[in-house]
């Protein structure tokens, strides 16, 4: 215990500290120490250590530490028109962290210029470096130090190029010109301008925030030129090769780590994304997309999409780039319908993106230089708020901040939320399950380790459905441990399954033990790990959300999708069939590295169809195989009426650019119905040397020549060498 004298003096300097410090206060007093404060301030500090030191009777230092955390908001304030309200003070805001009042320590108002820069002499376009002269780049945006102003007063505007996405040339040039057109035309004294690329591996900074105009629109030529748009020396984070089939999950996930970079900035910040579209489909990870909006949200970036295609316009009959589609769905409508549909979807994400951080899209215009414009108007003026959290704590909680006004409607745009520093190497057992369970319930998903999934299902009888479900991880996450010298890691899965109207049907809930010496550290370091469960369900409409967890590094992935469990009894047309499984590898059911089923209940394995003689398929999953290896395809088709099993034929056929490019034999299937599903099992075994490594659509299909009915399904796969 302290005495008295002391306690006081020193509480003197911890609210002082609080009042007019923004950073942590630390103060190491003792005999044989001088006192020192961290930072600044140091006056203070000392005159009331002065008056404490007398007093300690200690022959060990005594270390005091205050634990504070500067909050910093952004906030911008409009009205029903959208125009910014200007003169208010901190005492018009309210503002809460989780329903607790905070105190507001910092409040700045910044106003920014508007006043445009004269046109540039020469013309932009004579200043351009060939590919030989690749801009220089970097990994991160450049944080700033306590006190530094550089940013004061200043729009922080993101040119952010998808390039994957912008493959077709007149895209890509369309977007680089549009963007150099803003830099020459309307580009103000406010304006810093960064500019980052995507190319497929990794976020690269091209040019941290500058308002030299000449060394931006340098950059933006030798881009356009094509130069370093193929390099891949760097590693995005999931380089297994065959997660990279997930496009829309990487083009996402790269966005989250762009927006990631500006968190060390407390202003506020806009993006403009230069992409084509973001498909979001079945295969795909939700829970990417959710956590994309939530970083840009903690970041405080505005994202401002542009559809690099301009005004898209298509003829139902195909125009002088692409052929005919052929059939009556030109003379219908239908394929006009349809194009438009496709348009129509792959815009739906960037206005998600947009209305969710508070960006705007902009899609079917021409001139793109209108997307920057508009970030550039909606950041006008804004107030910078700033509180020290009473909640201290480092549980790696999500913290909910609400900003209102007193006695005054308005729309205020800011970071809802962050979460709370965390120290998982320090967690207790009943920590990390805390926290497992809390990360399943929270509507922010975290996506720290990536993650992939591929759900099926297949009629056991007239009401039930068994549903396996695979998952993968990259090996590569894991060898972190082994670098640690751990002789194993364990990977703690958790997750549950909630029907349409929100009720559980099934939870999920394991953790598997992974060697990570020997020769199981050697596949590691190339393959994904695999972990499979089975579940029993009617038909319906489902949601399930499934994290995994390494609990040597805290490292957690989430993934959530919507999955339906279609009623087979009530198809008519076409031959019912259950969904298509595709794999490469067949291992025992004691296999521990890819297996995690031993630990199932005998039932749910009995029921796997995916089982035959000890051995188990594995979904690929990803859908990339390698050339070298055969292609293992399986599914069941009904046969509801049948006694005895009826003849079915069933082939696969690889398209490749609406060609086709290899088909196997048919294969005539007269035995293995099952008496209680009605089930027949279907099998094919692809070699995949006959095909040359790329992409294809992969196509099977069923016949029965009985009733004259057929059923189709395709996926896209990768052959890889």
């Amino acid at each position: 215990m302290l005495p008295k004298a002391y306690r006081i003096a020193v509480g003197a300097v911890y609210d002082r500290a609080q009042f007019i410090n923004w950073n942590l206060c630390r103060i190491r007093i003792g005999r044989g120490h001088r006192p020192r404060l961290q930072r600044k301030r140091t006056l203070i500090v000392l005159v009331s250590v002065a008056l404490a030191t007398p007093i300690l009777a200690q022959d060990k230092p005594i270390t005091i530490t205050v634990n504070t955390r500067l909050v910093v908001q952004t906030v911008s304030v409009t009205d029903k028109d959208g125009k910014p309200i200007e003169g208010l003070t901190k005492d018009d805001f309210i503002l809460t962290e989780d329903n607790v009042p905070q105190t507001i320590r910092v409040f700045e108002f910044e106003k920014l210029d508007d006043t445009m820069l004269p046109r540039s002499t020469p013309p932009i376009v004579a200043a351009v470096r060939g590919p030989e002269q690749p801009p220089a780049s970097q990994l991160q945006i450049t944080p700033v130090s306590a006190g530094d102003t550089r940013y004061q007063d200043r729009r922080l505007l993101v040119l952010y190029f998808d390039l994957p996405a912008l493959q077709n040339d007149a895209d890509r040039i369309r977007a680089f010109e549009a963007a150099m057109s803003f830099l020459d035309k309307k580009m103000t004294g406010a304006d810093l301008v960064a500019i980052l690329t995507y190319a497929g591996e990794e976020v690269r900074v091209r040019q941290d925030f500058t308002d030299d105009r000449d060394a931006l629109q340098g950059i933006l030529s030798a881009l356009l030129n094509g130069a370093d748009l193929d390099d891949s020396s760097f590693n995005f984070g999931q380089a297994d090769g065959e997660f990279a089939l997930f496009n829309t999950d990487r083009q996402l996930a790269a966005l989250q780590n762009a927006v990631r970079m500006f968190g060390v900035l407390n202003e506020k910040k806009s993006l403009i994304d230069f992409t084509t579209s973001v498909n979001l489909n079945g295969a795909d990870n939700q829970s990417q997309l959710r956590a994309t909006l939530n970083a840009a949200r903690r970041a405080n970036v505005a994202i401002f999409p542009v559809d690099s295609r301009g005004l898209i316009a298509s003829a139902p009959m195909g125009n002088a780039s692409l052929r005919s589609p052929g059939g009556l769905a030109m003379y219908t409508g239908a394929s006009a319908m349809q194009t438009l549909g496709g348009i129509s979807r792959s815009q739906d994400a960037l206005y998600t993106l947009a209305a969710d951080t508070g960006g705007k899209p902009l899609v079917d215009y021409n001139d793109l230089s209108l997307g920057i414009v508009n970030a550039q108007r909606a950041n006008a003026s804004y107030y910078v708020l700033g509180y020290y959290a009473t909640n201290t704590a480092k549980d790696g909680k999500l913290r909910r901040v609400k900003i209102t006004l007193k006695n005054r409607n308005a729309q205020l745009a800011y970071r809802e939320a962050y979460y709370a520093d965390k120290e998982f190497t320090k967690f207790s057992g009943a920590d990390k399950e805390r926290q497992l369970e809390e990360a399943l319930m929270l509507g922010d998903p975290i996506t720290e380790l990536p993650i992939v999934m591929e759900l099926n299902y297949f009629q056991l009888n007239s009401a039930e459905y068994f549903v396996p479900l695979a998952v993968k991880i990259p090996g590569s996450e894991l060898v972190m441990a082994q670098k640690a010298g751990a002789k194993h890691t364990l990977i703690d899965f958790i997750g549950e399954i909630r029907n349409e109207y929100g009720t559980i049907i099934a939870n999920i809930r394991d953790k598997v033990e992974i060697k990570t010496e020997g020769e199981t550290a050697s596949v590691l370091a190339s393959n994904p790990v695999q972990y499979d469960a089975g579940y029993t369900l009617i038909p319906g409409k489902y949601i399930i959300k499934f994290l995994a967890r390494n609990a040597d590094t805290g490292r957690i992935g989430t993934y959530q999708a919507d999955f339906i469990i279609p009623n087979l009894n009530k198809e008519i047309l076409r031959i019912p069939i259950s969904s298509v499984v595709l794999g490469s590898q067949r291992v025992a059911m004691t296999d521990a590295l890819y297996n995690a089923g031993k630990t199932k209940e005998a039932k749910a394995q009995i029921a796997n169809p995916l089982i035959e003689d000890g051995l188990k398929l594995l979904p690929s999953v990803t859908r990339v195989f390698n050339k070298g290896r055969d292609l293992y395809v399986y599914l069941q088709a009904y046969e509801r009426e049948a006694t005895t099993t009826q003849p079915l034929v069933v082939f696969a056929t690889f398209f490749r650019s609406s060609e086709r490019a290899f088909e196997t034999k048919p294969i005539t299937v007269t035995e293995g119905m099952d008496p209680k599903s009605k089930s027949v099992p279907l099998k094919l075994t692809v070699p995949l040397g006959a095909l040359a490594v790329g992409e294809y659509l992969c196509q099977i299909t069923v016949l029965d020549p009985t009733t004259q009915k057929a059923a189709f399904w395709q996926t896209p796969v990768k052959i890889v060498p």
